[in-house]
Order: C-alpha cells, then structure tokens, then sequence
C-alpha cells in the first residue's frame, strides 16, 4: 500500500472543505510505454484498496484482471478507515482527530479525489472501470465527471442513484449506532455495539431468505436457543467491528444516500445515462434485493454500449463477491 498526500484544501459537494487529503491506494503490475493497459478497480463499502485480496478470484495473478497484463489500481476510499482521510485522522486545525465533525462526503467527493491520484500517477486514460455496489456508484460518477478519460467499464450488483429501499436500510443502520451510549464519545471505539448490530441489518440485505434457509438452518428440532442463524449474525457483527470504524460506517452510509447521477445535471436519469458512451458491461444477480436485477436491467436499457449478464445465484447482493468464478467467465470473454 501507498500513500498520496495532497496537500491543500478540497471544496466538498455539500459545501464544506477538507484542509488536505491523503489517499491509500495500491497499484499491481506494470504501466505500459502506451499507457493503455489500467484497470482502476473501485471498491465497495468497508473494503481497502488491496483489490487483490478481497476480490481474490477476479484480481491477481493468473485471474482475469492480471497484473501480468493490466496495471491495476485500487484506491481507498475517502472517509473509510483503511489510509484515506476519514473520521479517524487528525484535523490539522485542532490536532485532534474529526470524529463527528468530519464534514459529509459525497461519491462525486471520492471520484474528485481518485481523479486526484490519477493525475499523481501520471495516467491518461483508464482501459477498464469496475466496480461493484458502491465502487459501481463511484464507477458511474467517473464516466460522467470524465468522460474521454474512460475506455470500458464494468458494472456490477449497482444502480444510477440510491433507492427508497437502500436510503430506509442505511438510515435503520444508522440508528443502531446512534443507540449505542458511546457513540458521542470522542474516542476509536464510539458506537462499537452499534456497528455490530448495523451490520447485522446489513447482512440481511446481502443476503436473502434461500441462502439464510439454505446454510443457517437447524438440524436440531429440539433447540430452544443458540440457533446457528443468531450465531452467524453476531459472528459477521463481531468480525466487522474487528476491522471497521462506526465512524467511517456512519458517514459512508450517508454518502450512499446522496448518491444519484442526475444530480446537478438537469435532474433525468435518461439523459445522463445515453451519454455514457463507454462500452459497458453490467452484471446482475438474480436474488439480490439491495440492488435488484430491475436496477441494472434499468442501466442497460439507457447505457447506448451496454451488455447485461444475470447471474442466477443464490448469495443476494454478496453474489458479485462470492461468484468470482462466474464473473470471471463472462468478464475474460467481453474483454475478449
């Protein structure tokens, strides 16, 4: 991992600044002479910028985006907790960490701030753009804001604004750790409980009752407590709050919500989209209910070079992750 440090003020969407901004970010494989061979892979809610390992399958040696072939980009994004400026790092004007008052981002603010690192290193022009659920929210936002930097871009599990659905969802997540009796202290560690149980909101959305039903149900008819389906909900609680901020989970959230391309830009999502002129290929999965097969359907029905692949999968909005193998296939072949 590597660190880009931009030292001076960044004007936010929502109107507020961030002094300075540093970006984590890793990059794998070899810029070519022509600078035509980057994949910029843009990550989803609480993941890094090692694209490598959370998306083991798709990116890394021997995989479809190799870096024997591709130089392959992956920031963190703004306000997470994995590098980036976020919640947790130090507001040159107190010396104190931001905590609650670090200002709203938006995903334009995360596009603005990969452009930043773009121009760092020296790239012109993106061969390929993918990104899944929010990395597809940023992914959209790029081709719009720079529309001849972008060759090929690659949706998946996403849509063009954040839904009623995803908004109610986001906000109950939000309440959880608001609840929770830390969560106005100054500290790493505020709202810790209510992360975990955010997360268990969450992961009924990533999920869907087939797979619930299929992998969490009891062989023990005579069980009165302990169920493995309460059990695997406190296990993905616990383990995010392992490696995740309340934070950084309160204020990504919000920048989710903000999420819809026609803003700013005469407020019809049509338009926005028949200028996409990107070649394009969109992945659905067909039990996901966060982002459903209508959203993407949607997408290819307005992108003027778009392809749509529905995967029949079981896994819910976590298909674009766990059906790497699939994707795979239908990725290696598009890009020929």
């Amino acid at each position: 991992m590597d660190f880009f440090h931009y030292p001076h003020p960044i004007a936010l969407e929502s109107g507020g600044t961030l002094p300075e901004l540093t970006i984590a970010y890793t990059t794998y494989g070899i810029l070519n002479a022509e600078k035509s061979n980057v994949v910029w892979v843009c990550h989803a809610l609480t993941a890094n910028s090692d694209a490598a390992d959370w998306w083991n399958g798709i990116v890394g040696s021997k995989h479809v985006i190799d870096p024997e072939k591709y130089f392959i980009v992956c920031a963190n994004i703004v306000g997470s907790c994995y590098g980036s400026t976020g919640p947790l790092s130090i507001n040159p004007a107190t010396g104190e960490p931001y905590y609650h008052s670090f200002p709203l981002i938006t995903i334009r603010d995360m596009v603005q701030a990969h452009i930043l690192l773009r121009l760092q290193l020296g790239i012109e022009k993106i061969f390929l753009l993918m990104g899944g659920s929010m990395g597809g929210y940023q992914a959209m936002e790029w081709c719009v804001m720079e529309k001849d930097v972008i060759s090929n871009l690659f949706l998946l599990a996403t849509s063009p604004t954040e839904s009623a659905w995803g908004i109610a969802t986001h906000t109950a997540q939000r309440l959880a750790i608001e609840a929770d009796g830390t969560w106005q202290n100054p500290s790493p560690h505020a709202g810790a409980k209510g992360l975990k149980a955010a997360r268990a909101i969450g992961m009924l959305t990533y999920r869907n009752y087939g797979i619930m039903v299929q992998q969490q149900t009891d062989s023990d008819t005579e069980k009165l407590d302990h169920y493995k389906a309460s059990a695997y909900i406190q296990y993905q609680g616990d383990k995010l709050v392992l490696r995740f901020n309340a934070y950084s989970y309160w204020l990504l959230t919000k920048s989710m919500d903000s999420h819809h391309l026609a803003r700013g830009r005469g407020g019809q999502l049509v338009p926005v989209l028949q200028s996409m002129q990107q070649r394009t290929l969109i992945v659905g999965i067909s039990s996901d209910i966060l982002c459903p097969l209508v959203e993407q359907q949607f997408l290819v029905s307005h992108i003027p070079q778009a392809k749509l692949i529905a995967i029949d999968s079981n896994y819910g909005h976590d298909g674009f992750m766990v059906e790497s193998s699939l994707i795979s296939q239908h990725l290696a072949a598009w890009l020929g």
